[in-house]
C-alpha cells in the first residue's frame, strides 16, 4: 500500500536566547494510505508539532513532509485538522457550523447541505442538527468538529488530542464512534494522545516518541481485528501491546545529546 503521508528526516528547532532548542530530531515515519496510527509520547516529546507539520501549519527546518509524495508547504483542504479545543462557532447552529468550510469553499447550497447532513449523520447528530453548540456536551461540540472536518472530504485526518478534555465514559464512546466512522470511510488517520489505552485501542500502528530531543522511540503493531470491541480491551492480546506501549513510554533511557 502506498504512503500517504511521509516524515524524512525531519528537523525542527527554535532559537532560544543561549541556545538553540531542538523539539524534533531527525524524525522519518511513513503513514499508508487509509491507516489509522497513534502518536503517544511525554510532554514535550513534539508529537504536535509533527502534526502541525502535517498539517502545513509548521514548516521543518530540515527534512521534508510529503502527503501523497508531495511537498507540504501549507494547509489544504485534503488534510482536515481537529483539535482538543472544539472552535465552534457560538451563534451557528450545528449544520451552519458543519457548513461552514464549505461555504468558504463556494460550494453551492444545495450540495452543501447534502453533504453537511451526511457528515452530521456520520457522528451521530442528525437530531441536533439545528442545536447551538451552548446546548450541547461537550461530547456533542466535539463530535460536530469531526463532523465539520468530514464535510470538507478530506483524504487526511490529524487529530491532536481531540478526547483529551472530556470525561473518560464519553471518551470511550466517542473512540467506538470514531472508528465506526472510520470502517465506513477509510481515510488516514494521524492521532495524537497522551492516553496508552486509548492509542493501543484506535491504531493500526503506535508510534511512540521520546522527548529532549523530539524523536520516534519505537513503533508498535497493533495485530488486533477491527472492529475494535469492549471485550477486546480487557482480553490478554490487548493487555500485553497495552504493557509494550506503556513500558516504551514511561521507561525511556535518556537521551543522548547531539555531538
Amino acid at each position: 500500500m502506498k504512503n500517504k503521508i511521509s516524515f524524512k528526516d525531519v528537523v525542527k528547532t527554535y532559537p532560544m536566547k543561549d541556545a538553540t532548542f531542538t523539539a524534533l530530531d531527525h524524525v522519518s515515519l511513513d503513514i499508508a494510505d487509509q491507516e489509522f496510527v497513534t502518536v503517544v509520547g511525554p510532554s514535550g516529546c513534539g508529537k504536535s508539532t509533527l502534526l502541525s507539520m502535517a498539517a502545513g501549519l509548521v514548516g521543518p527546518t530540515a527534512g521534508e513532509v510529503l502527503v501523497d509524495d508531495a511537498p507540504v508547504t501549507g494547509p489544504g483542504p485534503d488534510r482536515g485538522v481537529i483539535f482538543q479545543q472544539y472552535a465552534l462557532f457560538p451563534w451557528l447552529t450545528v449544520r451552519k457550523n458543519v457548513e461552514f468550510g464549505l461555504r468558504l469553499a463556494a460550494i453551492p447550497a444545495e450540495e452543501r447541505r447534502r453533504r453537511a447532513e451526511r457528515a452530521i449523520e456520520l457522528v451521530g447528530l442528525a437530531d441536533f442538527a439545528d442545536a447551538l453548540p451552548r446546548t450541547l456536551s461537550g461530547g456533542m461540540k466535539q463530535r460536530c468538529a469531526i463532523a465539520r472536518a468530514y464535510a470538507v472530504n478530506p483524504q487526511v485526518l490529524l487529530m491532536d488530542e481531540p478526547f483529551g478534555a472530556l470525561d473518560a465514559l464519553t471518551r470511550v464512546q466517542l473512540q467506538d464512534q470514531l472508528l465506526h466512522t472510520w470502517s465506513q470511510e477509510r481515510r488516514t488517520v494521524m492521532f495524537i494522545t497522551h492516553d496508552v489505552d486509548e492509542a493501543v485501542y484506535l491504531a493500526r500502528r503506535v508510534v511512540v516518541m521520546a522527548a529532549r530531543p523530539g524523536r520516534i522511540q519505537t513503533i508498535v503493531d497493533v495485530d488486533l481485528p477491527y472492529p475494535r470491541t469492549e471485550e477486546m480491551r480487557l482480553s490478554p492480546e490487548f493487555g500485553a501491546i497495552r504493557n509494550d506501549v506503556w513500558h516504551s513510554v514511561y521507561h525511556q533511557p535518556p537521551a543522548t545529546p547531539a555531538a
